[in-house]
């Protein structure tokens, strides 16, 4: 009997054992869907997948990229007769709008249902599908609603018209485009005061035709003035009237923006109700002699905080009021006094000096002999000094003061010193001119940058 019993444990022994991953795999099989795309009729379908990596939330990540892939069946059809075909005729952003589309719709669709998910122990994998028709009825619907709002606005834009309130006016076509914004790619036909219109296309032809009667002026339109702003009496006036009726415009939004070379003007602005409004110009960075500044009505004012990307694009294409400022740049003139030293005698080559020289010349001044007809004077002092020798270590120290001062009135506008600034090398001489090399250093990378703007204000 034990005999028996002794065999039988040994066969148990010997038997193939059950593959466990093989056990996993027949108690959690692959759905179809996994295998190749769903296909159901009537319905948009997607498949999203994630990586299990321990510390994302593969759920949700795995249902956005379901939801991304249902999104990306629905097309955007472009009619050609919608607003979209007849302002860009070259396609230019129609793929730019399609993409918003796509990427918005993503965030508002409704009514989606789960139709599987599956799981393994690296992966996770979600299947969603949404009716077809359903999500016409939805999107019917927010349509209506849409033009609905469209359509108040637009009304309200035209009374502001009739009322001579162009900012409101356009104010309110803005709000118009943004309730019917999503549906450019199709005519929106309407009637409205008796005759049938394209809503999208009536918005806006409505702001360009504002934008037409609108007279933008600067003065003067020309200035001669110097680099150095502090030196100028800048009084540059932006004037916004109406074409016909020469009245001015109040709380219209401009923009200025350098249109050539470079510096700070101060960007957003509001007429008054003189339809005035002053352009502050505080800076001239580019060496140009001439440069401009553009004055134009700011259409992107309208949207406010929120981001358009849409909008945006369309107001690029739109023909705005404009004027030009011209500026004749004048390059400042220095005068340059200097002393540098090494060790107290005085040195062949000048390298702290015309380091600053170089650099001023590169940003646009000129220098003269004649201190009569400098606006600036740079005086430059420095010299080494012998510090410790250790062994074979000579050190030396090289103090410097630069000062920029007006001519006309001698007034010191920018001090600054390198104090002490050490070099070491095998005798005096040459660490002298190390230190003087780190001067350098020290001067290009903290003293010169705020050099120039204490000049430049």
């Amino acid at each position: 009997m034990k005999r028996l019993l002794f065999i039988s444990l040994l066969l148990a022994g010997c038997s193939p054992s059950v593959n466990t991953s093989l056990k996993s795999n027949l108690q959690n099989p692959k759905p179809d869907w996994l295998s190749a795309k769903p296909e159901l009729t009537g319905y948009y379908t997607g498949v999203g997948h994630s990586a299990k990596m321990g510390t994302n939330n593969y759920i949700q990540s795995a249902q956005k990229s379901a939801l991304e892939d249902l999104v990306s069946q629905i097309k955007v059809n472009v009619s050609s007769t919608s607003l979209l075909t007849q302002i860009d005729n070259n396609k230019e952003f129609q793929e730019k709008y399609e993409q918003i589309i796509q990427t918005t719709a993503a965030d508002e669709i409704q009514e989606f249902e789960q139709a599987g998910a599956w799981e393994d122990e690296l992966n996770y994998w979600v299947y969603y599908k949404l009716s077809k028709q359903r999500y016409k009825e939805i999107k019917d619907q927010q349509k209506r609603n849409a033009i609905t709002l469209g359509l108040d606005f637009f009304t309200k834009a035209k009374e502001a018209e009739r009322n001579n309130e162009p900012v409101v006016s356009l104010g309110f076509y803005y709000q118009g485009f943004r309730a019917i914004e999503k549906y450019l790619d199709e005519p929106i036909r309407l009637e409205y005061q008796g005759k049938e219109i394209l809503l999208t296309n009536e918005i806006v032809a409505g702001m360009q035709l504002l934008l037409d009667k609108i007279s933008l002026s600067v003065d003067p339109k020309e200035l001669m003035l110097n680099r150095r702003l502090a030196q100028n009496d800048l009084a540059v006036m932006a004037k916004a009237i109406d074409k016909a009726t020469k009245k001015p415009i109040a709380d219209l939004p401009l923009a200025a923006a350098f249109e050539k070379g470079a510096g700070d003007v101060f960007p957003n602005y509001k007429t008054d109700a003189n339809g005035l409004v002053k352009i502050l110009l505080t800076k001239i960075s580019s060496r140009d002699m001439e440069q401009t500044v553009g004055v134009k009505v700011d259409m992107m004012n309208f949207v406010g905080q929120t981001q358009d990307e849409i909008y945006s694009l369309v107001a690029q294409k739109m023909v705005v009021p404009k004027a030009v400022v011209l500026m004749k740049v004048q390059r400042p003139l220095v005068y340059v006094t200097s002393v540098e030293k090494s060790l107290g005698v005085q040195k062949n080559n000048q390298q702290i000096t015309n380091r600053i020289k170089n650099y001023l010349a590169n940003s646009g001044f000129e220098f003269t002999d004649d201190r009569g007809k400098a606006e600036l004077w740079l005086d430059v002092d420095a010299n080494s000094e012998r510090g410790a020798q250790s062994g074979s270590i000579f050190i030396t120290y090289v103090t410097a003061v630069i000062k920029v001062s007006t001519t006309r009135d001698n007034k010191e506008i920018y001090a600054t010193t390198l104090d002490r600034i050490k070099g070491f090398s095998l005798d005096f001489e040459r660490s002298s001119q190390e230190a003087y090399n780190k001067s350098l250093e020290t001067l290009n990378n903290e003293k010169l940058p705020e050099l120039l703007n204490a000049i430049l204000q």
